[in-house]
């Protein structure tokens, strides 16, 4: 199984890294490309075994599986570009999520997937979201899903979650990792503890907190319940959650939205040239 990325930026280089870790397939296996060629040529210097591909009709004619990890508004003109290379026996992957996978089989012959990731899946963690096209094989679906659970835990999605799934998926880190520094600032601003125990105890907590929720041992809720204690320092500290968060969340999620059906927009007025 040959296996091709166009685009090697964060979340590119992220899925490549995480395939040879996890051995989805051998390094030899693997084809790289972008449109700034020294950023694919950095990711090959430390893996020399991954080809690295001058042009991206070069990696087009030696993959099976082609993962396209560029920025929304670059998908259409590419697969224009490219739809005359491609055969039904191959499957583009898109990770972006403003592009159905319906779109996309309006252009090319190949088969379409989408699957988007979690920067979690560098630890071979985390969830990764998968919407396959009706043009997708049993075959290529099972080969999908072999891939990602190698590094993650594939979960199958409707365009009508897309973006909520997203946010709690793949943004959810950079969200969470905000109000953990926010916390440890706090922290080192009210109290005599410095930046680097703050961070080590807080950074420590959440993994166990996690290891936790894995292991099956309590919820989120019975967390709380376990850990607050009537009349205790936890529950004052909840209570001044409960009042100064607020809305603060769906605020959040009324954000991505608006800003993910702007990016719906501009996506549908490329497929309308058609």
């Amino acid at each position: 199984m040959k296996i091709g990325f166009i685009g090697t930026g964060n979340m590119g280089r992220i899925l490549i890294e995480a395939f040879i870790e996890a051995k989805v397939t051998s390094p030899s296996s693997i084809y790289i490309t972008n449109r700034t060629i020294g950023k694919a040529k950095a990711i090959q210097e430390e893996h020399p075994n991954v080809n690295l591909c001058r042009t991206v009709e070069g990696l087009i004619s030696e993959v099976d599986y082609l993962f396209v990890c560029v920025k929304p508004l670059d998908i259409h003109p590419l697969l224009i570009k490219l739809k005359s290379q491609l055969s039904k026996e191959q499957c583009i992957i898109s990770i972006t999520s403003p592009l159905s996978v319906e779109q996309i089989e309006s252009i090319v012959p190949c088969q379409v997937a989408r699957v988007i990731p979690s920067i979690t899946n560098r630890a071979l963690s985390g969830v990764s979201l998968i919407t396959v096209g009706q043009s997708c094989t049993e075959k290529t679906q099972h080969d999908i899903e072999k891939m990602l659970q190698k590094i993650s835990t594939p979960v199958y999605i409707q365009n009508n979650v897309t973006r909520v799934a997203s946010d709690i998926v793949s943004c959810g880190p950079a969200f969470f990792s905000f109000l953990l520094q926010r916390f440890i600032d706090a922290a080192v601003r009210e109290t005599e503890i410095n930046e680097e125990q703050a961070t080590k105890l807080a950074s420590e907590m959440l993994i166990g907190m996690g290891n936790l929720l894995e292991k099956g041992h309590y919820t989120l809720p019975t967390l709380q319940e376990k850990v607050c204690v009537k009349g205790g320092v936890t529950g004052e500290g909840i209570k001044v959650l409960e009042r100064e968060i607020g809305t603060l969340f769906i605020h959040l999620f009324q954000s991505t939205h608006s800003k993910y059906f702007e990016d719906i927009e501009e996506v549908k007025e490329q497929f309308h040239l058609l």
